[in-house]
């Protein structure tokens, strides 16, 4: 059973920032995703195989920011500027399909799932 595993949640007061990080094998198609409490799963970011597509939802754009690193195996979402709104467990995703501009952020694309790891802004 493939699963990857997320890091780097915790807790923080607004404005600060937070480093997420998952273990992904070199899948083309990644994303970021979060769900608060009481609030449907929500599409955080997106990247290609290649980091030539990088795709954000306006919540966060312009403060966080998603890459990888092949070689290493891992994706990575840079959050900056947080806000108690950015408040929800964050969860990694993968699928070996192809990213495009009106898939990644609907959470039936993926295929591969982490356990998420919890963001608590204050």
């Amino acid at each position: 059973h493939v699963q990857l595993v997320e890091s780097g949640g915790g807790s923080v007061q607004a404005g600060g920032s937070l480093r997420l990080s998952c273990a992904a094998s070199r899948y083309p198609c990644l994303g970021w995703f979060r769900q608060a409490p009481g609030k449907e799963r929500e599409g955080v970011a997106g990247i290609s195989g290649d980091s030539a597509s990088t795709y954000y939802s306006d919540s966060v754009k312009g403060r966080f920011t998603i890459s990888r690193d092949n070689g290493a195996n891992r994706m990575y979402l840079e959050m900056n500027s947080l806000k108690p709104e950015d408040t929800a467990k964050y969860s990694c995703a993968a699928d070996w399909s192809r990213l495009t501009s009106s898939s990644w952020y609907r959470g039936a694309y993926y295929a591969i799932w982490g356990q998420g790891t919890q963001v608590t802004v204050s």
